[in-house]
């Protein structure tokens, strides 16, 4: 590939692996075009926002693997009473997890935590985390989980594919442009 082409490539940043020298911005990429644009009110940092730190992800892992009593939390995280506590108080207000009282024989009323649909959406981000962590974070005997799909037993695979059906192999195949809430700078 040339430099005008590598240039002329809208998903490439610079620097890439196997590149000797990083491509200036131009028109064509849409780097320029997307100083234009206010990041004000940008989706990745709100969500970054309501689940960016560590302890909201390993609650929501544990969440995800069906742990919904704050005890079961606590053993299974191993996160400090008051941060679960946080976390999970964080997570009902943010609507990820709903509060839903039980109460054994002879105790107190107490509460189980139960992902809403707006928690069970963030499923395929944690899937996203958890195999590139197996990529480049697990011990050398490999993954210490492997998600597989209840039906036939094989792994779940994460793929792109754009409205029109097409697999989208990475950054490199994709545009980004202003949406409808898009705001000029």
């Amino acid at each position: 590939m040339t430099r005008t082409e590598l240039q002329a490539d809208p998903g490439r940043t610079d620097n890439e692996p196997g590149t000797d020298e990083p491509s200036a911005p131009t028109r064509e990429s849409g780097a320029v075009e997307r100083l234009r644009y206010s990041t004000d009110n940008c989706s990745i940092a709100r969500t970054i926002g309501v689940v960016g730190e560590k302890w909201t992800f390993i609650v929501l892992r544990e969440a995800f693997s069906g742990i919904r009593r704050f005890a079961d939390f606590q053993v299974a995280t191993g996160a400090p009473r008051q941060v679960l506590s946080a976390r999970l108080g964080r997570l009902v207000e943010e609507g990820l997890l709903r509060k839903t009282p039980y109460q054994e024989p002879g105790q107190r009323q107490r509460y189980e935590y139960r992902l809403t649909e707006k928690g069970l959406d963030l499923y395929p981000i944690m899937i996203a985390l958890m195999h590139w962590g197996d990529r480049y974070m697990a011990d050398p005997e490999g993954p210490s989980v492997v998600v597989t799909h209840r039906g036939c037993g094989a792994p779940v695979r994460q793929y792109f594919r754009c409205d029109e059906g097409h697999e989208v192999g990475g950054p490199r195949e994709v545009s980004p442009r202003p949406g409808p809430g898009a705001r000029i700078a």
